[in-house]
Parts: C-alpha cells; structure tokens; sequence
C-alpha cells in the first residue's frame, strides 16, 4: 500500500550490482555475508511503501569480467519486477552513461538510499555522483560489501587491506559529506 509521507522520506532505492558476477573467485575475500539479506529487507520495505526502486546493473566492457555473460544477471530476489526501473552502466558510476539522473528528476525524487556492491568502487562513486548532484544519501553500510581484489597491489608497498578495513574506510570517507552512512534496521525504522 502507498503511505505518501513515508515514500517521501524514503525517496528511492538503487540497488547497486547484486549480480551473480560477483560470486566469482576473481574478487577474493568478501565482508559483510549479511549485505544481500540487508538489501533484501530494504527492497521488501520500499515496494511495501510504493516507493521507487531503481535496479542498476554493471555491464563490463572488458570480455574477461566476471561481470559479462552469465556474470550479469541479477543475484536471486533481486530482479527488477514490472514498473521498476533498470539501469545499466559500464562505469563505476550509475550516472554515467545512463539516464538516472533524468529519471530521478522528472520523479521529482529529493531523497536517494544507496546499497549494494562493492563499497569502495560503483557504491562509493555513485553516492559521491549522487550527493554533487543535489540529492540526500542514505548509505546503509551492512547492505553493502567489499572484497579484497587488489588489496595486496597497494602503490606503496605496504601491507595488504582486508575487505572489512577497505569497506569501513569508503564508508568512512563519504559519512558526513557525501552521506549519512546508517544501518539497515535504523533505515527501516525511519521509513516505516
């Protein structure tokens, strides 16, 4: 049933990559095994209110992305259903290339909640987008995650991050200034 206040107040939801490119060993160690249940919650909670959802898919350019084929399907439960919208990008950003921005315009959406994969790369540059933009970012950090791709390939030298401290540190960086970075029961408790 649509609530009017409350689909205000939640805005919409983009629900970056949660494809079944991500399941690939390619990407290492992961944190965060709860994020796609988080999400989940998230989805249920914004199609209960009749809020928009908009469903961002990475379509990667390079043939030897996981990210490619089969890799770009939608992780189960989170397939666009009829009257949600589906983007789909080949950066890390959800604007680029793509007619989000428009869409989120013309919906006269203020209000944007941000999750998905990965942490430091699309969900990082899309809040950052996001906010430069004009909107106000939800970031709900346990429905998001990081893996430890390149953690060892530092340009220092130094010792390699784990996935944890690379997804609290892009948390971290966009808290405050480009988002409110909460989490999945504090967004929901909001929302309801």
């Amino acid at each position: 049933m649509y609530h009017p206040d409350s689909a205000a107040v939640a805005g919409a939801l983009l629900l970056i990559d949660f494809q079944r490119g991500f399941d690939a060993p390619f990407w290492g160690a992961r944190n965060n095994p709860g994020a796609e249940a988080n999400a989940q919650h998230l989805l249920a909670a914004f199609r209960a209110l009749g809020a928009p959802v908009f469903h961002v898919r990475h379509l990667s350019s390079d043939p030897q992305s996981p990210l490619t084929g089969a890799g770009t399907a939608f992780r189960q439960g989170f397939e666009p259903r009829p009257g949600e919208a589906l983007i789909e990008k080949s950066v890390n950003s959800a604007f680029i290339g793509t007619d989000l921005e428009a869409r989120l315009r013309s919906g006269e959406i203020g209000r944007l909640t941000i999750c998905g994969l990965t942490t430091p790369h699309c969900v990082s540059t899309t809040t950052r987008m996001a906010a430069n933009l004009g909107w106000t970012v939800a970031l709900v950090h346990d429905a998001c995650a990081a893996y430890a791709r390149n953690a060892d390939t530092g340009f220092d030298g130094g010792p390699a991050f784990s996935p944890e401290e690379i997804h609290r540190a892009a948390l971290a960086q966009l808290h405050g200034e480009f988002a409110e970075v909460l989490a999945t029961d504090a967004l929901l408790r909001r929302i309801a």
